[in-house]
């Protein structure tokens, strides 16, 4: 899937800057819907906000850190992937709007070799947004199916626009555009496995959430569909199968989450002079760079970010309770450390009032009840063993 991000016209000095701390002549590293996905998952992160707006390689960066995360396909699933999508698109994509109408409807069955798949090639990501903004407009005014394959959308993500880039999207002839996310991964007997099924679904999210971005410069401003297609190859085979996946809760997160970032050049206003994520620089400088842009580290982001093994370590060393994951940093309230939890646990610290303190006395107590009678037990164990 091929993305890019274009530096906003009208900062050209805050681009400047993001461009200082890649470092000299480093090519920026483009945003793409996962990323998007796993920062609007964690939007307290500002290493994260600040390190994908400037277009940082976080995996180059995690290597020189001396912490690196095994992220990305093989080589292998890539070129299978590739071939499934491939064969999904053959013939003008008249397989797949068969699918998109068995499982969305929205006007009457696609005939083979009449439906439209518009060229979309243009200079560079912005001509591309611009072609596919065009394109849009065009199909929905035409009416009939029309497939747009690799389109690129435009998204303003913490101040700095990313250029997206989607499989596909189908223009019904009722107007409606829907996103087509297409995986190798089976779908058996009409399921596939949850937790790949619910990864597609929030990056579908964030195509939907930049197709309505499009669609709302236009007028009337069409419907965008809140089920995306998500096709797979069928049981073990090489044959296609589409399920309609309901993305509205994923959509509303996003586009929640992706609101509350902190804009990037804001970040990178509070950073010291000189300060850059160049991994060709002494390693002390870097380490230095990275622990002076606040991080807000849990345990999901062990699955989404190439720099989660480095700021666990961290995160472990400072003794903070956010990476035991966030369901048990909501219920200690305002204890943000292990040593803190521990402290208020055996009645050293914390307000008595609290209900999360009181919760850990009780706790505690508990436990070296539980402690104490095992003790007991093990001790007439003894007495009664035989010399």
């Amino acid at each position: 899937m091929r993305s890019g991000v274009s530096p906003p016209r009208a900062k050209p000095r805050a681009w400047g800057r993001l461009a200082e701390l890649r470092g000299p002549d480093v090519p920026a590293k483009p945003l793409d819907a996962r990323a998007l996905a796993a920062l609007a998952a964690n939007p307290g992160c500002q290493r994260r906000a600040l390190l994908d707006g400037a277009g940082v390689d976080k995996a180059s960066l995690a290597q020189s850190l001396g912490s690196p995360g095994s992220f990305g396909q093989s080589q292998f699933a890539f070129m299978r992937g590739n071939a499934f999508e491939a064969r999904v698109k053959a013939d003008g994509g008249a397989e797949l709007l068969r699918l998109a109408h068995a499982r969305l409807g929205g006007g009457p069955e696609p005939v083979p070799g009449e439906s439209s798949v518009p060229d979309l090639a243009a200079v560079g990501p912005e001509g591309r947004a611009a072609r596919t903004s065009l394109a849009l407009r065009e199909a929905t005014s035409a009416g009939g199916w029309t497939l747009l394959d690799h389109p690129m959308l435009a998204l303003d993500v913490a101040g700095t626009p990313a250029f997206l880039e989607p499989d596909a999207v189908v223009i019904h002839p009722d107007g409606t555009w829907t996103v087509v996310e297409i995986k190798s991964f089976p779908m058996i007997d009409g399921s596939a496995d949850a937790s790949k099924v619910g990864a597609a679904a929030r990056q579908s999210a964030v195509y939907a959430l930049a197709l309505e971005r499009v669609a709302a410069r236009m007028e009337p401003a069409p419907r965008v569909r809140h089920h995306v297609l998500l096709v797979c190859p069928k049981d073990f085979s090489n044959l296609p199968a589409a399920s309609a996946i309901d993305v509205r809760k994923q959509l509303s997160v996003t586009r929640r989450q992706l609101a509350r970032l902190t804009r990037v050049e804001d970040i990178a206003a509070t950073l010291p002079p000189g300060t850059t994520f160049d991994v060709n620089g002494p390693a002390d400088a870097l380490t230095a760079a990275v622990e002076s842009v606040p991080a807000a580290y849990v345990p999901e982001c062990l699955a989404a970010c190439e720099l989660s093994f480095h700021c666990r370590e961290r995160s472990r060393e400072e003794g903070a309770v956010t990476s035991l994951g966030r369901a048990v940093r909501g219920e200690l309230g305002g204890l943000t450390t292990v040593e803190g939890v521990l402290s208020a646990a055996h009645g050293v610290t914390g307000d008595p009032t609290d209900p999360a303190v009181v919760a850990l006395r009780r706790a505690a107590a508990l436990r070296q009840e539980a402690l104490s009678g095992v003790v007991a037990a093990g001790e007439v164990v003894a007495e009664g063993a035989p010399c």
